[in-house]
C-alpha cells in the first residue's frame, strides 16, 4: 500500500480503532471501553446553527439567510447616493450658499 493511500484511510478511521492490537485483543479491552466511551459522550444530531451577535452578522442573517432579499442592493445605492451629496455639498455647495456664482 502506498503511503497516500494509508494516508487517506487513516483518517477516516479513528487512530485507536485502527491499530492492530486495538481489534478483538483481550488484553486491550479496557483500551477499546475508552474509545467506545469516547465516541458515546459525543453529541449525535445536527450541530446548532449559532446565533449572530455582531452588526455584520445580523444584517447577513437578516437579508441573505433563509429569506433573501434584495434591500441590500437598495441599502448600497442609498448608501452611495448619500455619500455623493455630502461630498459634493462639501466640496462644492457650502461656498456658494450665501453667494451666487
Amino acid at each position: 500500500m502506498s503511503y497516500i493511500v494509508r494516508r487517506g484511510l487513516s483518517t477516516l478511521i479513528p487512530p485507536k480503532i485502527a491499530s492492530p492490537q486495538g481489534i478483538g485483543a483481550a488484553q486491550d479491552a479496557a483500551r477499546m471501553t475508552r474509545v467506545v466511551s469516547f465516541y458515546e459522550k459525543l453529541p449525535r444530531g445536527p450541530a446548532e446553527t449559532p446565533k449572530p451577535r455582531g452588526l455584520m452578522e445580523r444584517y447577513q442573517a437578516r437579508y441573505f439567510g433563509d429569506n433573501p432579499s434584495s434591500a441590500p442592493i437598495w441599502h448600497t445605492i442609498l448608501a452611495v447616493g448619500l455619500m455623493g451629496y455630502s461630498f459634493e455639498y462639501y466640496f462644492h455647495l457650502r461656498h456658494h450658499k450665501n453667494n451666487a456664482h
